[in-house]
């Protein structure tokens, strides 16, 4: 068996683009580091990410700027409220020549999908999506296309309490490995995104430097990166204290609705994977989990009226399980 020295340094040379990826995309983005290393991880694990954010804080640029990272096929999609099915997943011509219909397909064929303000679309558009998001497949008329491989759904929304939005249905919210919440930059950030953007030349490009066959490659790798007993536990007992967090802090008692199903638990598991791989890593340590349980849980708790009178929010619920489950 390998040991483990020489499975790290197969990791750190099958990781080697994923710091180019890195430069790449810092060239175009200024700060959001937190924001680009989900984007990468999500890469890892065929995972959708869903961006929440006011307009105007680069969450349609930092997934132009990653798609403009690989060789691969990208599409946009503008989602509105007058969009339909159709116009996503493709439809059935008819020739009259042959008398016979054959598939138009849509913009949904592509690796990377950037479904941009992904909630002002209405339910019938998110339906469709549920089935290319999960199945990753498309159904036109009788017959079902597979997508390309790899497929991943990287949407863009607007916080939900803006004009002309609809709330996501909660069966596609756990579609989604990652809800990332963009805040502001900071001064700092801010002053050198003036510098960069305030001239009316060309914007900042990203070129390709990773191809799907080195991410695959990579994904393979990752499988065999070790996770301990004792650290599948804590995975567990953190997703299974969302669904009662009385049990785990008497406060949260009647706090959530639902918690996070055990899709949730394999997310955590998937992710620390990939993060360990980004770190060079062939094991996974508690504290990847930690790392990345907001933003994997965020969106799969279902809060009460109570919480949501009291102003407790799904992140304040995963702070204190947090704090309250013992970790190995």
């Amino acid at each position: 068996m390998m040991n483990t020295q020489a499975f790290n340094e197969e990791i750190a040379r099958s990781s080697e683009w994923v710091s180019a990826v890195k430069m790449e995309m810092a060239g175009v983005l200024v700060g959001q580091q937190k924001l680009v290393n989900r984007l990468i991880l999500s890469l890892l694990c065929k995972g959708h990410v869903l961006l929440e954010g006011v307009p105007g804080l680069a969450k349609t640029l930092s997934v132009k700027a990653l798609a403009g990272t690989m060789h691969a096929a990208f599409s946009r999609i503008q989602f509105t409220p007058d969009l339909l099915p159709a116009d996503l997943l493709g439809t059935m011509i008819y020739n009259p020549e042959t008398r016979q219909f054959s598939a138009k397909k849509g913009p949904v064929f592509a690796n990377l999908i950037l479904a941009d303000e992904i909630n002002r679309a209405p339910a019938k558009v998110q339906s469709a999506l549920l089935e290319a998001m999960q199945e990753r497949q498309v159904t036109l008329g009788e017959t079902s296309y597979p997508l390309p491989s790899p497929f991943l759904v990287l949407a863009t929304q607007n916080p939900i309490e803006q004009e002309g939005t609809y709330q996501l249905p909660e069966a596609q919210l756990d579609r989604f490995l990652f809800k990332i919440i963009v805040d502001y930059p900071e001064r700092d950030e801010e002053l050198q995104i003036l510098s960069m953007m305030s001239r009316t030349g060309a914007t900042p490009q990203t070129k390709p430097v990773v191809s799907v066959q080195t991410v695959e490659a990579s994904r393979a790798l990752m499988d065999r990166i070790f996770i301990d007993p004792a650290i599948e536990s804590y995975i567990v007992d953190l997703v299974r204290a969302t669904r009662n967090p009385g049990k785990v802090d008497r406060h949260l008692e009647g706090m959530v609705r639902a918690g996070a199903s055990p899709r949730a638990t394999i997310s955590i598991a998937l992710a620390a994977k990939a993060l360990a791989f980004t770190k060079q890593r062939g094991y996974v340590t508690p504290q990847d989990v930690k790392d990345l349980a907001h933003d994997i849980l965020r969106h799969r708790i279902l809060l009460s009226y109570e919480a949501e009178a009291a102003n407790i929010t799904s992140d304040s619920i995963i702070d204190s399980i947090l704090s309250k489950v013992p970790v190995p």
